[in-house]
């Protein structure tokens, strides 16, 4: 089933189901489809929501860290959410990291899945390779255990996107100030209960990233599923997704 995307003001999101809100955010070269399967299995008992983060359109003197958490705040306020599951794939979770340390109040529980801001394998560069789909058609199935995960509906995504200049500048800037920002010391000040779910055999965010996450994060649980690399929610949704539904049920049940 295709998901709707809505516009306001200078939001794209997804906004499905009704409830406590799941407040979902995509990696840097994610996409609201990365999170399909999860809208599609929670949106029958909460609040999914998915905004569409401004990776690749925003001014580039803002395209960073800062820069998105500023416009996730902008946009969790037009919304009037509150009492969210923050849910990050990749840059997604650095971003959710900074966001839930600066509203602590707006946040109930954090899941963080390949999440970046620890240590990350970059996406093989600095800059990626404009012109070259065999390479983007690698980098983008080293995301995932088994290759043919990276559909040609993904590389052409991503190929596409890596064609414009302004565009590519911006995942740079975004990329370093991601690399930049190691979160080794603020993370222990979270005290919001966290799910981390991670692919054993993630080449981006290594098992040892999670280990140190889960060493880190005071109020955290690990798991992880096998035959699975950056993106688990894509990889193996139904494992992910039960995963998922046992912690918000024991989260439900202690409030």
């Amino acid at each position: 089933m295709a998901l709707t995307i809505r516009e306001e003001k200078e939001f794209k999101y997804i906004d499905e189901g009704s409830g406590e809100v799941l407040l979902l955010l995509h990696g840097l070269f994610g996409a609201l489809s990365n999170w399909e399967g999860v809208v599609n299995s929670f949106k029958g008992k909460y609040r999914v929501v998915i905004p569409l983060l401004p990776i690749y359109d925003m001014p580039l003197k803002q395209a960073g860290l800062d820069g998105l958490k500023n416009f996730l705040e902008r946009f969790v306020s037009l919304k009037g959410l509150k009492n969210m599951t923050l849910i990050g794939n990749s840059l997604g979770g650095h971003v959710g990291l900074i966001y839930t340390l600066s509203n602590p109040e707006k946040v109930k529980s954090l899941v963080l899945t390949g999440s970046s801001g620890l240590f990350e394998n970059s996406m093989g560069g600095s800059f990626p390779k404009r012109g070259s789909y065999d390479y983007i058609k690698e980098r983008v199935a080293y995301t995932f255990y088994d290759p043919a995960t990276a559909t040609k509906e993904l590389v052409d995504e991503v190929f596409e996107t890596t064609k414009s200049i302004p565009k590519c500048l911006r995942i740079v800037a975004i990329a370093k100030s991601a690399q930049r920002h190691n979160m080794a010391k603020e993370i222990q000040r979270i005290k919001q209960p966290t799910l981390l779910v991670w692919g054993l055999n993630d080449t981006i965010t290594p098992p040892m990233v999670a280990h140190e996450f889960n060493k880190l994060i005071p109020n955290s649980e690990l798991h992880f599923i096998d035959k699975c690399c950056h993106a688990p929610m894509m990889e193996h949704p139904e494992k992910f997704n039960d995963i998922l539904n046992k912690f918000l049920d024991a989260k439900r049940d202690d409030s």
